[in-house]
């Protein structure tokens, strides 16, 4: 028996895809390519544009074309806020929600033994849920895993459907965490990104009340690790001292992605963020001053309800001033069920278009002025892949670098003299091995 999977979304949608597949593999399936010939396809899908449920859909009807007789499993986000909606797709066999995938090859087997369509979707996650370990026992052909260690978020942004699909916060508890990362590193992993929906409310929900930090120093002292990155984490999370344990963390990346979606005060209001522009702003000038080349990244949402032609100017303006590494860009999208569903003053899809692409292009610049300073440079590199001479890699502050080798340096770091650069890419040259 032959399965395929087909991830969208985030970090912790691919997590949750490596656990499943190994849930398959211990049943005795074989791994394939989602293009391939398969009998089982599991599509893993995202809720949090229109997008992400047009590209669920669109898998789940290519792989009714490669085998009609194939189960279709899909699971995750869009089966949770769009139940009726998957259960009326033609060709679906298996339906679960964001917190019912453990039991994913059981409902696939009993789904093809019965030949009937199986729905598991827990219809109100409540505001605080326990976390579905699916754990993973093996990991194999990486040099860096994801772990997901939280789930869920009780923020409720006015744009945002996450809460709704995944429920309220929960936490991986520490003990457990620290277990997996030892056999990270017992499997020849040096390198470990901490993922979840809102990390920085990691431990919130456990009895013992853990800080994230609390579980970044837990693993500073691990054997084997080297690296550690955080997701994406709301720039709070580094007030009240935070920084002071921050600056002593050797193992933690500085390469940062804090959430912002907007420049201007009264976009923040109403989108329900927790911080103001200028709160942003002093996080990151902490984050400079303290920490050696540090890689800042961010998102932005144009044309939310009510944004304004001076509101959006203020967001242009204020991410001139931040120069940023990169700056990730969405339009905003209506998302049935949340409140700036309702809001009035929609802004048009041509004008959100045009700030769209006004926020790339300045993206553009300060990315590559970002990289040029490190043309002379020598960095240290952890090698990920290879083919042909050519490897790629990247430096702690998640700068890609590519470099030409005859000999295999996967999983080696090494120092490396940066050259050039091609569009996003460091090119480079091993100084020695």
């Amino acid at each position: 028996m032959k399965v395929a999977f087909q991830t969208l979304g985030c970090r912790v949608n691919v997590y949750d895809t490596e656990a499943m597949i190994e849930m398959f593999k211990k049943d005795g399936y074989e791994l394939v390519d989602f293009e391939d010939y398969a009998d089982v396809y599991v599509i893993n899908t995202c809720t949090v544009t229109n997008m992400g449920d047009k590209k669920s859909r669109q898998f789940i009807s290519r792989a009714k074309k490669t085998n009609k007789n194939a189960t279709v499993a899909v699971v995750g986000c869009y089966s949770q806020v769009s139940k009726e909606d998957v259960i009326a797709i033609p060709g679906v066999d298996v339906i679960l929600g964001s917190r019912n995938k453990s039991d994913i090859v059981f409902h696939v087997n009993q789904s093809r033994a019965e030949n009937r369509q199986i729905v598991q979707v827990t219809d109100k996650l409540v505001l605080s849920s326990k976390f579905e370990d699916l754990g993973i026992t093996s990991y194999e052909g990486k040099t860096r895993a994801f772990l997901k260690i939280q789930d869920g978020c009780n923020r409720f942004c006015s744009y945002c459907i996450i809460p709704y699909a995944r429920g309220g916060i929960s936490s991986k508890k520490p003990q457990s965490v620290l277990r997996e990362i030892r056999r990270l590193a017992d499997d020849g992993f040096s390198e470990v990104i901490l993922s979840g929906i809102h990390i920085a409310s990691y431990g919130h929900d456990l009895t013992e009340k853990p800080d994230l930090l609390d579980l970044l120093e837990e693993i500073e002292v691990v054997d084997g690790i080297e690296r550690v990155r955080i997701g994406s984490i709301e720039p709070m999370f580094f007030k009240d001292g935070r920084m002071d344990r921050i600056v002593k963390l050797k193992k933690l990346c500085p390469h940062f992605h804090l959430s912002l979606q907007s420049g201007s005060l009264e976009t923040l209001k109403r989108m329900n963020r927790r911080y103001s522009p200028e709160d942003f702003s002093d996080v990151v000038a902490e984050i400079r001053n303290r920490l050696e080349e540090p890689s800042i990244t961010t998102d932005v949402i144009v044309g939310f309800p009510g944004e304004t032609a001076e509101e959006f100017q203020e967001t242009y303006d204020f991410l001139e001033k931040m120069k940023l590494n990169k700056v990730h860009t969405f339009k905003y999208s209506p998302r049935k069920g949340t409140p700036a569903y309702h809001m009035t003053d929609q802004v048009s899809g041509t004008e959100k278009n045009r700030r769209s692409k006004m926020i790339m292009k300045q993206s553009d610049v300060h990315e590559k002025a970002f990289l040029e300073k490190y043309i002379g440079k020598v960095c240290e590199v952890l090698y990920e892949e290879g083919r042909e001479g050519v490897h790629a890699g990247y430096t702690q502050n998640y700068l890609k670098v590519r470099v030409l080798s005859q000999e295999n340096i996967q999983g080696m770091y090494l120092r490396t003299r940066i050259t050039g650069m091609d569009k996003t890419d460091l090119l480079g040259e091993i100084i020695s091995l």
